[in-house]
């Protein structure tokens, strides 16, 4: 059994399965995604049909500090923090993306939120995906592509347990599952040092379609 842990991060990591306290994380890395990264990385960029939406956060709005794209089935609208999403069709490529995800995670998707890092100034904040759509125990697998950036995570209601460091490198799949959302928040925070561009696809069942 391989088994590790990220320095400074508090996380464990036995054969992927990141031991976390009432979650579930898996993360594999040099994921074969049928094709270069890199050229992944740039087909995806150049042909998604990003937009910069507006946010509601504590009775303000604002400006998301990334750009993002929903794509997926027909009917699998999705909202969140004031924001909602109607679904752009798949493309063959987001398909084939699909398939290669759907393979290694064991779980069906029918839909995917894209998540455009351009350099250190744009960022997530902290979060759980547990809008009523996604069900009470989501499985979301995220994809990431290009710059390597760190996932924080931090416990609802377990302040002992610190803020929790996860780097997600290129071509690296994290899956999130059980209760997870329930008693987790994570993100992704600005850097003070010059990055380049992250790509981070998350695919999700969404319900009752």
């Amino acid at each position: 059994m391989h088994r590790s842990s990220h320095p400074k991060s508090g996380l464990i990591v036995s054969d992927g399965r990141c031991l976390l306290p009432d979650g579930e994380l898996t993360l594999a890395t040099d994921v074969d995604l049928g094709v270069k990264s890199g050229e992944l990385l740039d087909a995806l960029i150049t042909a998604t049909q990003w937009q910069e939406r507006t946010i509601k956060l504590w009775g303000k709005s604002y400006l998301q500090p990334r750009l993002t794209a929903w794509y997926g089935d027909a009917g699998c609208g999705y909202s969140y923090s004031g924001i909602c999403l109607e679904p752009l069709p798949w493309t063959d490529l987001l398909l084939s993306l699909k398939d290669r995800v759907e393979a290694l995670a064991g779980h069906a998707f029918n839909s995917v939120l894209l998540n455009y890092y351009r350099n250190e100034r744009d960022s997530m904040g902290m979060h759980s995906d547990d809008e009523p759509e996604l069900g009470p125990a989501p499985v979301i697998a995220s994809l990431s592509l290009g710059q390597e950036r760190t996932l924080l995570l931090r416990h609802k209601t377990r302040a002992d347990l610190g803020t929790l460091k996860l780097p997600l490198p290129n071509q690296s799949l994290l899956i999130m599952a059980g209760a997870t959302q329930r008693h987790w928040k994570h993100g992704i925070a600005k850097l003070s040092r010059s990055c380049g561009p992250r790509l981070n696809l998350t695919f999700r069942q969404v319900q009752g379609v």
